[in-house]
């Protein structure tokens, strides 16, 4: 049973078989952490995906496409240009444009991408999530 949740701030799709879980999984702490990063100053909000579901987060609702392509597309470059250029596993990628950046990372096999001003401390976010 394929279950989804639209609201104004975000857009939940969770997978066909849900996986019945005890305590706080790796998955639920990371989500945790996104959720208490999206109130640090700057932070316009996030796209979390793993095997089974994705969840977006955004302020504007309107550009989910958008950042959804942005995400995947810089995390495919990210894993192309590490084994193009033997580099080993990267921890994060940092993606910045005029007004916004975006900050990429995989996190216990989790693919997250959080959207921020160009001012917001990308530092605190990846301490937070245990990425630095």
């Amino acid at each position: 049973m394929s279950k989804k949740k639209k609201g104004f701030h975000d857009q939940v799709v969770e997978a066909a078989q849900p996986i019945a879980v005890e305590g706080t999984t790796p998955a639920n702490s990371v989500r945790e952490g996104l959720d208490e990063v999206k109130t640090y100053e700057g932070v316009i909000g996030y796209i979390i995906r793993s095997t089974a579901s994705a969840a977006i987060d955004l302020k504007d609702p309107t550009k989910i496409v958008d950042y959804a392509i942005l995400s995947s597309l810089a995390l495919d470059a990210c894993r192309e240009l590490t084994e193009l250029f033997d580099l080993g596993d990267a921890k994060s990628i940092a993606v910045e444009g005029k007004d916004v950046k975006m900050l990429s990372a995989v996190v216990d096999g989790n693919r997250i991408s959080i959207f921020m001003d160009k001012t917001a401390d990308t530092g605190r976010i990846l301490r937070r999530l245990h990425v630095a």
